[in-house]
């Protein structure tokens, strides 16, 4: 049994003594508990979806939600309970992503509305989810998952009302204890929805035609997400993935901006890197996490003492990379001075080898913290020997070379890969103890 459905008080209820419980099989509607006081509960409970279900108190954000993907564990965390938002223009792979964060990210329970979307891509979803297997239990993904089907001919009320009915779900089974991922594609046609709502209620528009509340009702949203002490004793989480679809890939439409004020985490996947075949294509300079000071010690604790120093010192890399390829669209790479071009190849390797991730191969999908951690500290203990070798005066070419560097990349690819990785270190060592 997957899931354990739990027979709930109403959040309404006081409680009370159970006098009677039944066994057996019963509709949705049958008694299955009767309390002391007379109070008869049934599977069914009735909720008004645009209203938050209630929670002792919420809990900060202390606890990662692990997706197996490096850019994400690495860079730019969600907490567990966190909002993320997803924008991105058309074929950029916002759905292969959610996809992805479905299948690995360590929750009890996914919840996936399609509001909007056009039918062919939520048949192709319907097709493949019973197709991906659960790592976890090694059955089908769709057996804990709640897919909300809202394809962009049905009515607009539909489309704006599919957004609260998942997440009153999701707060359903946060009720019970469980972690639920739930995610929302796309929140760009919710809002058309609410547009064309507003729009025939005559209501006074706002920016680009959108309702004057459109922040307000993003906000209303996103905020029921979190991490709760539940009425019934015990943790349950809420995390929310939106994605967001801007026409013509622009972030500046106030969907995306709105969005934007309201996330903790932004993921901006870049049609460029999706052009270079680099996936996640999710852009690490202009993305960015608020969750990060609050997980430092989690990861500190549960990772390695150096992991959040590390993290740093490769987005410097990539930042520093980011204004050298500006100078080197001019003159070419051989103009720079020598530590620049060997800060250039190290971000070259962060990109490649720890970045690019394949969701199709059988051990590069997902990447447990160790791994991400061995090889991300791999990659800067090269450029260490790289930089020293330079400074004692051996030539450039010379360094970036060295055939323990080209072995790193493989060892993504590699299940057990720490044996592999001893050797190639120890390789790398003496090959630098060998240039001169």
């Amino acid at each position: 049994l997957l899931i354990k459905h739990k027979i709930m008080v109403p959040p309404k209820h006081k409680g009370g003594v159970v006098k009677e419980i039944y066994s057996g099989n019963f509709t949705v509607e049958e008694t299955v508990c009767v309390l002391e006081d007379g109070s008869q509960l049934t599977m069914l409970q009735k909720w008004p979806v645009r209203q938050a279900r209630p929670v002792v108190r919420k809990l900060p954000p202390t606890i990662p939600l692990r997706t197996g993907q490096r850019v994400i564990d690495g860079f730019f965390p969600l907490a567990k309970g966190g909002t993320a938002a997803i924008p991105g223009g058309f074929g950029t792979g916002k759905t292969v992503m959610q996809q992805t964060l479905s299948k690995w990210s360590d929750v009890d329970i996914v919840i996936y509305v399609g509001c909007g979307e056009r039918g062919n891509e939520m048949a192709d979803l319907l097709h493949e989810f019973p197709e991906l297997v659960d790592p976890r239990t090694n059955r089908p993904l769709l057996e804990r998952s709640i897919v909300y089907a809202n394809t962009s001919n049905m009515p607009v009320a539909a489309r704006e009302a599919s957004i609260y009915t998942g997440m009153t779900t999701a707060e359903y089974y946060r009720d019970m204890g469980y972690d639920v991922l739930m995610t929302a594609d796309s929140t760009s046609r919710w809002a058309e929805a609410m547009r064309e709502l507003a729009s025939r209620l005559e209501e006074m528009p706002g920016e680009e035609g959108y309702p004057a509340y459109l922040a307000a009702r993003l906000a209303d949203f996103y905020e029921r997400a979190g991490r709760a002490e539940i009425l019934a004793g015990g943790e349950g989480s809420v995390a929310v993935v939106g994605a967001v679809s801007p026409p013509g890939g622009d972030f500046t439409e106030p969907v995306t901006q709105n969005t934007l004020r309201i996330v903790k985490v932004f993921w901006a996947l870049d049609s460029r890197l999706t052009q270079r075949r680099h996936f996640p294509s999710i852009n690490w300079l202009d993305s960015y996490s608020l969750y990060e000071k609050d997980l430092e010690s989690w990861y500190a604790e549960n990772v390695a003492p150096d992991w959040n120093q590390l993290k740093r010192r490769a987005m410097a890399i990539l930042q520093e990379n980011a204004e050298l390829e500006e100078i080197v669209m001019l003159v070419g790479s051989d103009a720079l001075p020598e530590d620049q071009q060997l800060t250039l190849e190290v971000a070259r390797m962060i990109i490649n080898f720890w970045l690019a991730q394949s969701a199709f191969h059988p051990v590069d999908t997902f990447c447990p913290y160790k791994k991400q951690y061995d090889l991300l500290k791999a990659i800067l203990t090269y450029r260490d020997y790289a930089f020293d070798a330079l400074r004692r005066g051996v030539a450039v070419d010379q360094i970036k070379s060295v055939p323990s560097k080209d072995a790193l990349a493989k060892l993504k690819m590699v299940e057990d890969y720490e044996p592999e990785l001893k050797k190639v270190m120890d390789q790398m060592k003496a090959e630098f103890e060998a240039l001169k």
